[in-house]
């Protein structure tokens, strides 16, 4: 979320320097280092957050952070705050009671809303309600296509504003709210240059080339009208899958993702392969001079497990603006303070 909210203060004449950041992998951390201004080898800290001390730490005004959602995602097991992954939020929550920052933002995936009925998101949100000196939420379902990322991402972001501060953070209108205003995967994945970090093109087998050759766009691996038995993938019930998955240029890309193992990759619509890393960070709206650090399969989990920063931008741009008492065109929360869903949102305009 850093380089949205980085790109938001620019854009809102808000002044936002790094504090310190934690990621328990190295590549990431190098990632956040080479590309996040004023981070350091000192300040972005390569450590299990289990084992943070967090009291060490220089006071921060604000905090932004993603606890794992390996088992809140469809990708996982779903096992919620029994997993192991699960509890780590309450990591973000001792940040809150010992720092106490005006403002936060937290993410995570869909999934969230139904792990354990929907007890364990209200468990999240009434700790985070409660931490310090108390916040006032906003938690929101975002459809990032609305925002102009050609993807269809959708992820919970929980916006908090201590409770002792006179702002109101409002959920940002959408920019792109209609489908024929949707940008493209072939809108995304034009003009990238030769010299582009992180597009070295993946060789396949000759079977999978053959296979994704059957594929039309839009297609996987089970719904292929011209799929033959020879290339077909026997799994019983299987036909909504992104197993082999082919882009449609026309349409936003479907969700690009940092886990999973063959066929998950992002396929080409045109050409038979999967998609590059730099073609995957394009889909997430990251700029080209980006740079993802480490070997390919730890920069594909990379660029899968970040929130787009053109997203980013739109939430932390109207938090910034929030705080600076400014208007800008909003949308009532679809989520309820316990979580649950309310009706479809309508525009309001500032």
């Amino acid at each position: 979320m850093a380089l949205g909210a980085h790109e938001a203060a620019r854009a809102t004449g808000t002044l936002l320097r790094h504090g310190w950041a934690n990621d328990y992998d190295q590549n990431t951390v190098s990632t956040y280092i080479a590309n996040i201004s004023g981070a350091t080898t000192d300040s972005v800290i390569c450590q299990d957050v289990r084992s943070l001390d967090f009291e060490s730490l220089p006071h921060i005004d604000g905090f932004a952070f993603g606890f794992p959602c390996n088992d809140y995602s469809l990708v996982g097991e779903n096992r919620g705050l029994k997993g192991e992954f699960g509890p780590l939020f309450a990591y973000g929550v001792k940040v809150l009671e010992h720092h106490q920052p005006e403002w936060f933002v937290a993410e995570n995936v869909s999934g969230l809303r139904s792990s354990n009925g929907g007890r364990d998101f209200k468990r999240i949100l009434d700790a985070m309600r409660g931490a310090g000196r108390g916040y006032k939420l906003t938690p929101h379902l975002y459809r990032f296509e609305d925002y102009g990322v050609p993807q269809r991402r959708h992820r919970i972001i929980v916006v908090g504003v201590r409770e002792d501060v006179p702002v109101t953070f409002r959920v940002p209108a959408p920019t792109h709210p209609d489908r024929d205003q949707w940008k493209t995967a072939s809108e995304a994945l034009s003009d990238i240059p030769p010299g582009a970090p992180n597009h070295r093109i993946i060789r396949h087998p000759e079977s999978v080339v053959r296979r994704l050759e059957l594929i039309d766009p839009g297609e996987n691996a089970f719904n292929a009208k011209r799929m033959t038995d020879e290339y077909r993938l026997n799994v019983k019930g299987a036909t909504l899958s992104q197993i082999y998955k082919r882009l449609h240029p026309d349409r936003p890309s479907y969700t690009i993702t940092g886990s999973g193992g063959g066929g998950t990759h992002g396929y080409h619509w045109a050409e038979p392969r999967a998609l590059t890393n730099r073609e995957r960070a394009r889909i997430q709206t990251f700029p080209d001079d980006f740079e993802f650090m480490g070997e390919p399969g730890s920069v594909r989990r990379q660029v899968g497990m970040a929130v787009p920063p053109l997203g980013a931008f739109h939430i932390f741009r109207a938090l910034f603006l929030s705080f600076k008492g400014t208007a800008y065109s909003s949308i009532p929360q679809n989520l309820n303070q316990d979580g649950s869903a309310v009706g479809r949102p309508q525009l309001i305009d500032a």
